[in-house]
């Protein structure tokens, strides 16, 4: 005869989230994709070299370039599946204040000629809301928090 042993019930959190949770959510993998986007055509579109002569061209020194791609590229990686996100938008915002300065003498609309500051100025509202608001939903800075 086989005795069938009772065993601990696993207690399981269930994952209940907010629609704050969930909009800080599409917040954060929005501005990943972007970065994302952006530091993959600096390599796939301009190359590494034509970026670092755009820098070079607009006043930044070229060797930036080097920086600034592989951190976009990290950043939009770490962003979208929201690891340490507090501190890596905030970290976003210095490239982004760079881009802004860029574009500052072209004007206000982005559809400006050379393209006017009111898209890096709103992606850096937006860094800096996503460094004040977290990760959200569906992120590994979730799910830390939940295993403890």
């Amino acid at each position: 005869m086989t005795t069938l042993a009772a065993t601990t019930p696993v207690s399981v959190r269930p994952l209940v989230h907010s629609a704050t949770d969930y909009g800080t959510a599409l917040l954060r993998v929005a501005l990943g994709v972007m970065f994302l986007a952006h530091g993959a055509l600096k390599v796939f579109v301009f190359t590494l070299p034509g970026t670092a002569a755009f820098f070079a061209s607009v006043g930044f020194p070229g060797f930036m370039a080097y920086i600034v791609v592989p951190a976009e590229i990290l950043a939009g990686l770490a962003l979208i599946v929201g690891f340490r996100t507090r501190l890596v938008a905030a970290l976003t915002v210095p490239i982004l204040i760079g881009a802004a300065s860029v574009h500052l003498g072209n004007g206000w609309l982005f559809s400006a000629p050379k393209g006017g500051w009111e898209y890096p100025l709103y992606l850096i509202v937006a860094a800096v809301a996503q460094s004040l608001l977290g990760a959200g939903a569906f992120s590994f800075d979730g799910a830390r928090k939940e295993s403890r």
